[in-house]
């Protein structure tokens, strides 16, 4: 998809429109939601409620890293087309009837063992994420990569052996600008070998007004993600702090990496909800089998 607006009066970027940045669900409180209109522990069809803050992380911790400069794009799709791309034992999390793909381009930062430093030079490095939202028969929440493009070779083959991940190794980078008060992100990237005609290349400005509300959280409090490898489907917890949202708009957008992940009706279309955050410090724990 191709589509861009240029930086002059009247042009119309896209931005989330002011009713999804609100969130609202008639006033429930923040940091625990459900998406159908009632508290409690776990909601009717099994799925534990959407919560701002994470729960405790079993030890022992495994990994230990740092997101920066996190853009979230989303575009609604039919559950229909997101269950095939889905681990066994997991269906597509809906937010109001609907799911939704996400492509997350960002920063990792200080990646490293959770009880050793970080590893110099190969921790560190742009990566984006094609994402889609899942819940497990236990009620877990959480995400399932249909790619993750990262510009470190040994990064892409750990991910790939250890968890079994869809990474690919790309060419990246990121730049950020400052016009006036406001950052401008953008972030491009272009997959090696084979796939070379596949590339990406967002700009996006962060906005001065904070946000928060039950989409928010529906697309970014999530603890954990889904993938099959090995034979089985395992959940990987983690644990950060909240995530610090600002509203965002992206002002110019090339990218590939929706349809090479199986989701061509998201192409052409501006995404439905934008926001991004500044950071935040990230530990996993150990891998959790699923049933079923």
């Amino acid at each position: 998809m191709h589509w861009s607006w240029p930086a002059q009066a009247g042009a119309r970027p896209a931005r989330t429109p002011a009713a999804q940045r609100s969130g609202s669900l008639g006033g429930h409180r923040p940091g625990y939601l459900t998406l159908d209109g009632m508290h409690g522990d776990l909601e009717p069809h099994g799925s534990q409620p959407i919560s701002d803050i994470a729960p405790p992380l079993p030890r022992p911790h495994l990994l230990r890293q740092q997101w920066r400069d996190v853009s979230f794009l989303h575009w609604a799709v039919s559950p229909e087309s997101v269950a095939p791309h889905l681990p066994p034992g997991t269906r597509p999390d809906l937010y109001e009837g609907r799911a939704y793909v996400g492509l997350i381009p960002f920063r990792m930062v200080d990646t490293g063992a959770a009880r050793g430093p970080a590893v110099p030079w190969l921790g560190t490095f742009p990566e984006t994420n094609v994402r889609l939202y899942s819940v497990d028969d236990a009620g877990r929440r959480g995400v399932v990569f249909c790619s993750l493009d990262a510009a470190r070779a040994v990064p892409v083959v750990v991910g790939r052996l250890a968890f079994g991940l869809p990474y690919v190794w790309t060419r990246m980078n990121h730049r950020v600008d400052h016009h006036w008060t406001r950052a401008v992100h953008t972030y491009s990237a272009h997959r090696r070998g084979p796939h070379r005609t596949v590339s990406s290349r967002l700009t996006v400005r962060v906005d001065d007004e904070r946000i928060g509300g039950a989409m928010e959280s529906f697309l970014t409090a999530r603890w954990g993600f889904h993938v099959a490898h090995l034979g089985r489907t395992w959940f990987l917890p983690n644990h950060h702090e909240p995530w610090p949202l600002r509203s965002a708009t992206v002002h110019e957008m090339q990218d590939d990496f929706l349809a090479a992940a199986g989701f061509p009706e998201a192409e052409g279309r501006e995404p439905d909800h934008v926001a991004h955050a500044a950071a935040v410090t990230t530990r996993f724990g150990r891998p959790e089998p699923v049933a079923g």
